[in-house]
């Protein structure tokens, strides 16, 4: 039986704002944070979840409450966090690798993780959610790398690269999965806040 999984990062926070690194670190929503969970909130209104997850991550929780209201009922789960980037979290991304393959064991030595870390934490976390009997329609949101990382388990390199031209993932982006025999197909990936 087909499924439906979304899967949204959470609105900005000060921390994208000030150009951090984030990661498994945390920093809450900013105003903007807030109106654009709203907005993705005002986008999924007219879906009915079953059930709704949410990383451990302050920014991402709030983003779910600001979305679907604050009284929701929903679980934490470690495994839809952020790619961990060591001992570089809280510095600037300036930072960072220079070219996105440059992402793929950086951190590693500095006590963060690997992309297929990520990509394959993210897999076996989001599968384990709609692989419950009583999951048909399910929220969860995580963080911009872990969403992109866990897309990267169904789309082919081309279909990647034409989602990042065409606006990557800003804050609140969506992408609209259907699941199936446990595998996850993209239908669509949608930018509320744009």
């Amino acid at each position: 039986m087909k499924k439906t999984f979304y899967l949204m990062r959470h609105g900005q926070t000060l921390f994208n704002l000030r150009r951090k690194i984030q990661g498994a670190c945390d920093s809450p929503l900013t105003e903007r944070g807030i109106e654009q969970a709203k907005m993705a909130g005002d986008y999924l209104k007219d879906v009915s979840f079953d059930h709704f997850y949410s990383s451990t991550a302050e920014r991402a929780c709030d983003t779910l409450e600001f979305a679907i209201g604050e009284g929701v009922t929903y679980l934490r789960l470690k495994g839809l966090k952020e790619m961990n980037f060591g001992t570089f979290e809280g510095e600037s991304e300036d930072l960072n690798p220079k070219t996105p393959g440059g992402y793929a064991t950086f951190f590693v030595p500095y006590g963060g993780e690997s992309q297929e870390e990520v990509k394959k934490r993210m897999k076996k976390t989001c599968t384990e959610i709609m692989e419950k009997d009583d999951h048909h329609t399910v929220l969860a949101v995580s963080h911009g790398g872990a969403c992109f990382h866990f897309m990267r388990n169904w789309v082919s390199e081309e279909k990647v690269q034409q989602i990042m031209s065409e606006g990557g993932f800003p804050n609140c982006t969506i992408c609209k999965y259907e699941y199936e025999d446990q595998v996850f197909k993209l239908i669509e990936v949608i930018r509320p806040c744009l």
